[in-house]
């Protein structure tokens, strides 16, 4: 049974649905760094919000882990590079909190259009200072939008339900997904120069960090009011404290900071701030949204193979992970024949789908080719980290789909370019009943399925060499289970795969090696 560790707190459904599912949960809350390190060896999965820190050295000492589930959106607190090289699944819930945190940013709006949180503290200090504290209409208002994914989307819908104008700045965003949302797409200059609002949706990145600084505050409206429900470091709190000093920010409102939790801050103690503690998803609602969805989607990967809102690797539904099983043993086996085939580095692999094939979801099938092509090589390698570990190394993988079926209604071909100039290529397809068999190994014809113990002999094709390859085996004692044989063209290049009932041992593959007319002969194993 798949264990996990709930590191943060989280709904106690979500414990519920793992147990229901058949996942073994435990919930040890509050751990600090060096407990988690001790204590994270031995589980398949880890569940955490915000607060836990899935660093390095955490990820490092787990090992038996699989996936680590954020319930939420932002992946900050996790070392994703890191869980990529260890071939740990990294996945998030961007849907759970969205509304919760766009109905945040509206607040926090209309909190500094009105002052509502000095005009309250004003209020209930005894004072009557109604003068004091006009306001601004967000009717007819141009709200500048930058980020304009999930969130960013509900926000706009929300804006314009207020009568507001709404731009946007998104590098992703179409003009028919503008069209369709109803905002204006602009560059970020244009944005900055438009709007009256500005508020932040974007993911923090290195092409996102402190993308609110002097010199984009200088290119503002004076008095624009700026808000960000989104993540701490997109805007730099220095320059943003100093343009509302001067009074060339209106107003803005954060709700969260570089630092967290903040206790100090130079944007603290303005009347034209408005502050809360990272409560953007902070509902009844979201709360219980995003436990309940991050233990569905670890439940369906630890259980089924499906993988859902993944942020390092692609995702696959229960449905398609179902429908690409047979294929996905054909490409182990087929990577794996072609990795075990190639005696130095691989320089390129190209894969090939044709006929029904190509109109599946090929990416987890290219990862499974990748991750049994590499293995011989790599420890610890699988369909997580095995795309990163050919970008490391400078291994060219290209993708080719082929709609039209040829001799059969789906192949898969893989081709690997070695360091020293050779190429090998092996070609396979799943017959009815699921069956994967090879059909072509280095262009030769033939039909072959892969049992765990197999002999590859590359020959010339020449009388007795059959028999004398049967003899070999035959006294040292290794039984034949299948026997398939394929060749270029009569007294040419021919082929030989064996399956035997045992492993085939270094001095009898060097016997075999030894045969009249043989030009190469290895032990396959799967």
């Amino acid at each position: 049974m798949p264990k996990v560790l709930i590191a943060d707190a989280l709904s106690p459904r979500a414990i519920e649905i793992f147990a229901a599912r058949g996942v073994d949960a435990d919930a040890a809350v509050g751990l600090k760094p060096d407990e988690l390190r001790e204590r994270i060896a031995g589980y398949d999965g880890l569940a955490v919000r915000s607060a836990t820190k899935v660093t390095a050295d955490i990820l490092a000492a787990a090992n038996a882990l699989k996936v680590v589930g954020r319930a939420g959106i932002g992946v900050d607190n996790i070392d994703v590079p890191a869980a990529t090289e260890h071939g740990i699944v990294v996945m998030n819930t961007p849907y759970g909190n969205a509304n919760t945190a766009a109905e945040h940013t509206i607040a926090m709006m209309f909190a500094l259009a009105r002052q509502i949180p000095a005009a309250d503290r004003s209020t209930q200090a005894g004072k009557w200072e109604k003068s004091r504290f006009m306001g601004v209409e967000l009717a007819g208002k141009t709200l500048g939008i930058i980020g304009c994914g999930n969130i960013g989307a509900i926000v706009a819908d929300k804006a314009q339900g207020l009568k507001m104008r709404v731009v946007a700045y998104d590098p992703f965003l179409s003009p028919e997904r503008a069209l369709e949302l109803g905002v204006e797409g602009l560059s970020l200059d244009a944005l900055f120069a438009r709007a009256d609002f500005i508020t932040l949706h974007t993911p923090l990145t290195d092409g996102t960090r402190n993308i609110i600084d002097a010199k984009a505050i200088a290119k503002m409206k004076r008095g624009v009011r700026i808000i960000n429900c989104a993540r701490g470091g997109l805007v730099v709190e220095q320059d943003l404290a100093a343009a509302l000093q001067e009074g060339v920010v209106g107003g803005a409102a954060i709700d969260v900071f570089v630092d967290e939790p903040a206790t100090e801050n130079p944007l603290f103690g303005r009347e034209n701030f408005v502050a809360t503690p990272h409560l953007g998803a902070a509902t009844t609602e979201a709360q219980e949204n995003v436990a309940l969805q991050i233990a569905e989607q670890m439940s369906d990967f630890l259980l089924t193979g499906a993988v859902s809102n993944a942020v390092n690797m692609p995702s696959l539904t229960a449905e398609e992970a179902a429908r690409l099983k047979p294929y996905m043993i054909l490409a182990e086996q087929l990577g794996g024949f072609v990795g075990q085939l190639t005696e130095t580095g691989i320089r390129a692999v190209e894969i090939e789908y044709q006929g029904a094939v190509a109109d599946l979801n090929v990416t987890p099938l290219t990862a499974v080719v990748l991750t049994a092509l590499l293995s011989p090589r790599f420890a610890a390698v699988n369909i997580v980290n095995a795309p990163l570990i050919c970008r490391q190394r400078d291994i060219a993988v290209g993708e080719t789909r082929r709609a039209a079926a040829g001799d059969y209604q789906s192949l898969l071909r893989v081709s690997a370019a070695t360091d020293d100039g050779t190429r090998v290529s092996v070609a396979g397809t799943v017959f009815v009943g699921n069956k994967p068999r090879l059909v072509d190994v280095e262009g030769m014809a033939l039909e072959a399925e892969l049992g765990r113990h197999m002999l590859f002999v590359r020959n010339y094709d020449k009388p007795g060499f059959i028999g004398a390859l049967g003899n070999a085996l035959g006294a040292a004692s290794v039984n034949i289970a299948t026997f398939h044989l394929g060749r270029t063209a009569p007294g040419q290049d021919a082929i030989a795969l064996v399956e035997v009932d045992q492993e085939l041992t270094p001095p009898l593959v060097d016997t075999v090696r030894a045969l009249p007319n043989v030009i190469r002969a290895k032990a396959l194993r799967f």
